[in-house]
């Protein structure tokens, strides 16, 4: 095979803008291991040009190819390792992301919980101020479902939106905590203002013998003012505290006999008279129909009975206002 001068430049020309191509392209991937390998190459390649051409031209077409080979084997590792990377990252965004996530979900959770705790107690309150104000059960059911409803498009709740719900809703549930605690306070002081109020009779299954107010003595004739009421009894019939107090007198009183006194703490003071036992002392806490004392015919008295005396504010009163103005009958 005979080449000319024009045909060999040509050749050669190729070759060498081949070789520096992919010099290049190694010193840009590979740059310490390729550039001394590459550099001897061309150096053999030149040596083997100018002493065998044409073998030189064959084997400089041949190295194009493989060139052309491992160039594109290059890149294709080069986008592989790039696609990679971007899994890689891609991967680290998405697991960083979840975990942001649950942070989110744990502190929603923990709010939630807050918030639970905060409805029980709200429910509590609320049987509570069921069984004081005897009002219908289910009144203060915090946990029974309430009907809701309405139209238009639904979309999703950002978490910000969520958290600030959650926000109002547990200032919601404090604040009717505070009226539900108001209001159980006023229950509770209408409950023990209603224990406190003189409203049983004195003894059970009995009847009035003698009423309030002026009435003809028993003790020689003439008028009198009758302060309170007298009960018939037998001697040793249980004596009954009309309301819950504090007992503050045990003992003997001019006309009265055995007298037990108690205060109920809002302005009321009742009196029991002509017991033949006294069964409380000064300071004794007493609740409504308790016993306190037995019937007797003690002090300024014709017979057994008990007399009950009711004081407002210092002032005598009629006791049957308290009793429903029915006097109890004998069983």
């Amino acid at each position: 095979m005979t080449l000319h001068s024009s045909d060999f430049q040509r050749f050669v020309h190729i070759a060498q803008r081949q070789l520096s191509a992919f010099v290049r392209h190694v010193r840009a991937n590979v740059r310490d291991r390729a550039i001394p390998a590459a550099r001897r190459a061309a150096e053999r390649g030149s040596a083997m040009i100018q002493q065998r051409p044409g073998v030189a031209a064959g084997v400089l077409l041949g190295c194009g190819a493989l060139l052309g080979v491992a160039g594109h084997s290059l890149f294709r590792s080069a986008e592989q390792q790039r696609l990679m990377a971007a899994v890689d990252a891609q991967q680290s965004q998405l697991e960083a992301t979840r975990r942001e996530a649950q942070r989110e979900v744990n502190a929603l959770a923990a709010r939630l919980g807050e918030l639970q705790a905060d409805a029980n107690r709200l429910n509590a309150l609320g049987e509570r101020l069921t069984r004081i104000a005897q009002l219908g059960d289910g009144e203060f059911d915090f946990q029974k479902p309430v009907g809701v409803g309405g139209a238009g498009p639904v979309r999703d709740m950002p978490a910000t939106e969520l958290r600030s719900g959650l926000g109002a809703l547990g200032a919601q549930l404090k604040s009717s905590g505070r009226q539900l605690t108001v209001l159980e306070a006023l229950l509770f002081n209408r409950e023990l203002d209603r224990h406190a109020m003189p409203s049983r009779a004195p003894i059970l299954n009995s009847y009035i013998t003698s009423g309030f107010g002026g009435r003809a003595d028993p003790f020689g004739g003439g008028s009198q003012n009758h302060k309170g009421v007298d009960f018939e009894a037998d001697t040793g019939d249980p004596v009954l505290a009309v309301a819950d107090g504090v007992v503050t007198y045990s003992g003997v009183r001019s006309g009265y006999g055995n007298v037990v006194e108690v205060d109920h703490g809002n302005g009321y003071v009742t009196r029991y008279a002509h017991n033949s036992r006294l069964l409380v002392q000064v300071g004794d806490l007493v609740r409504g129909g308790r016993e306190i004392a037995k019937a007797g015919s003690t002090g300024r008295s014709t017979g057994a009975h008990v007399h009950f005396e009711v004081w407002e504010n210092g002032v005598v009163v009629d006791p049957m206002q308290f009793l429903g103005g029915q006097p109890t009958k004998k069983g």
